[in-house]
């Protein structure tokens, strides 16, 4: 999946002229983390109600925030306003979502003799940086402790972290831990 595929649903709600609320964040895409940099979108049936709706989110957000960073704000107008370094960002955005989806190939792949059903599809049928494993916090203290894989005590998985030189350890470890299970 791409940028295009990623707004889909967004463009299809607008052409549809469906009321709706569409948030985005930077923070991944752009490692812009922790300067509360993205978006709220809000697609309204008419001017008035789009009046009605900005009095409304300027109230909350002058509660709510006040005085936000700008730095993060300001690296993403730069990028995205240029159209040279926004073809930059996508190849680069593209490059990591193939990589992060090669990684999910290949835990997936050394996994597979010794694992299936759920417990393997999900590396390849959840998206993004980040999986949950369905190990429970007892195994994956069991990881830590004799395997040295390192996962949330909720079985999430950074998928990001995984590379060429890990991702069989890994996945022999993740498979030793639900054989004993």
């Amino acid at each position: 999946a791409g940028l295009d595929e990623d707004a889909f649903a967004v463009r299809e709600l607008a052409a549809q002229e469906v009321p709706c609320l569409v948030a985005n964040s930077f923070s991944k895409n752009f490692s812009l983390y922790g300067e509360r940099c993205g978006g709220l979108s809000v697609v309204c049936r008419d001017a008035d109600e789009a009046g009605r709706v900005l009095g409304q989110l300027t109230g909350t957000v002058r509660a709510n925030y006040s005085n936000p960073p700008t730095h993060g704000a300001r690296v993403v107008a730069r990028v995205l306003g240029s159209p040279a370094l926004r073809a930059q960002w996508e190849e680069e955005l593209k490059a990591m979502c193939g990589r992060i989806a090669a990684m999910r190939g290949l835990i997936h792949d050394n996994l597979r003799p010794h694992v299936g059903g759920e417990a393997l599809s999900r590396y390849l049928t959840q998206r993004g940086m980040f999986t949950y494993t369905g190990l429970t916090a007892e195994q994956v203290d069991v990881l830590r402790d004799k395997h040295g894989v390192y996962l949330l005590r909720s079985g999430r998985m950074c998928v990001a972290g995984l590379n060429q030189g890990n991702v069989a350890a890994v996945a022999q470890a993740i498979a030793s831990v639900l054989a004993t299970a």
